[in-house]
């Protein structure tokens, strides 16, 4: 029987023109990154599974692709619970893993301490268009910082590498946790069922206003704290400037909401207004939830026109680090949609600029060992001059030989014959 010749579901190979865009669009993002004081590092891609499994990772618990225990410690033959033959994860985003990272290895980190980290992580998700089983993500975090500067930083670097990929007139969706339980504490929600009510809430750009009606009511919740607190999204729909829309609640919602919290908000959008370089609006949602129940503040979303859909996202999450270590850390931190921004690339045909002119040299067959000494010293002067230089041998058909090296970007040909 014949091996599989397909990648398993979910997941890819990767051809050369895609790999060749990845690898570009990685070097943009660490030299931004850097430029903003942003330091590489890296974690496993497995961690233990109570790490995983610790009630922060939200709906991607579910998704987790737990590893067995190995050799003497795997016994199938009595195990009663999956506890019994599983002891490893392969992590589902780089957020658990750096806050592990971090509560290892503070004593010998800066403070505040900016992190940036590129790697795989796996989830047992449906597959569809920009959703694999393995892929990249892209994330920069800032441990330590307690004020806004950390939202500021991270919102400024993130889209000014987006606007140096060419991404124009997309938004940054923000919004605050704590916005959302004042909201649901004044329409009269009990704060137990606040969870329940955000995943209901996080469906509004599927199924609208009247479907989030329709399941609230479902669920049972009291009419009229339904209505009430669907006439607020109502109200604040045509509210996207951020001062405007938080200056809203803060007369709206009274007690509910701490005057500290609309202060933050007005910061955040008036810095990164006035500091920005990328093309794109800072936008209040009060429908953003985003599905990690690790955020504990300020929530961002980056959506881009011709995806139709999140691009990336991400929050403070103040509490997670202490999940190890019993004392909890400031924690902010942003995640650019990798696989996505390279789909939309690929999309627009996207084409590297500045890149060094591609040039293949042919070499007939049986071209003499002595001249052919000369012609890699010629190869070598042209790469350093920048050049891309593919030395070949020359094909019989020697037309589609060059059609094929002009599809991958070669622009000029040297022939090199026995003469």
């Amino acid at each position: 029987m014949a091996l599989s010749k397909k990648p398993v579901n979910g997941m890819k190979d990767i051809m050369p023109r895609e790999m060749e865009i990845r690898d570009y669009v990685t070097s943009v993002i660490k030299d931004t990154y850097r430029s903003f004081g942003f330091t590489p590092i890296e974690t496993p891609s497995m961690e233990n599974i109570e790490n995983l499994s610790n009630k922060q990772g939200g709906e991607n618990e579910k998704l987790i692709f737990k590893v067995l225990k190995r050799g003497e410690k795997l016994h199938l033959d009595i195990a009663e619970t999956e506890n019994d033959v599983v002891d490893y994860g392969m992590r589902y985003d780089l957020t658990v893993p750096l806050c592990r990272f971090y509560a290892n290895n503070a004593n010998e980190l800066p403070s505040p301490f900016k992190a940036l980290q590129i790697g795989n992580v796996w989830r047992a998700d449906r597959p569809q268009r920009g959703r694999y089983r393995q892929f990249t993500q892209c994330d920069i975090d800032i441990l330590g910082e307690p004020t806004d500067l950390a939202e500021i930083e991270l919102i400024l670097a993130t889209t000014t590498t987006l606007g140096k990929l060419g991404f124009k007139n997309f938004e940054i969706r923000i919004n605050e946790r704590r916005i959302l339980k004042a909201m649901a504490a004044y329409s009269g929600f009990s704060e137990d069922k606040y969870d329940d009510v955000f995943i209901t809430l996080d469906k509004m750009d599927k199924i609208g206003l009247s479907g989030v009606k329709e399941e609230l009511l479902a669920h049972e919740y009291p009419q009229e704290s339904v209505e009430k607190y669907l006439g607020l999204f109502g109200a604040l729909a045509e509210k996207k400037d951020v001062a405007e829309g938080v200056s809203f609640l803060a007369d709206t919602l009274g007690d509910h909401l701490e005057p500290s919290i609309v202060e933050n908000m007005k910061e955040i959008a008036s810095a990164v207004n006035a500091a920005k370089v990328a093309d794109f609006q800072l936008v209040f949602d009060p429908t953003l939830v985003r599905g990690m129940s690790y955020y504990t503040g300020t929530i961002f979303e980056i959506a881009i026109p011709e995806f139709g859909g999140s691009c990336g996202g991400g929050g403070r999450y103040d509490e997670m680090v202490g999940k190890f270590t019993g004392q909890n850390v400031p924690a902010c931190g942003f995640s650019i949609g990798f696989e996505r921004i390279i789909l939309l690339l690929l999309e627009q045909d996207y084409q590297i600029p500045d890149r060094g002119q591609k040039v293949a040299y042919l070499i007939e067959k049986n071209y003499p060992a002595d001249k052919l000494v000369s012609v890699m010293e010629d190869a070598r002067k042209a790469r350093e001059e920048g050049q891309q230089v593919l030395i070949v041998r020359m094909n019989k058909n020697k037309k589609f030989q060059k059609e094929q090296l002009t599809a991958q970007g070669y622009s000029e040909f040297r022939e090199f014959f026995n003469d």
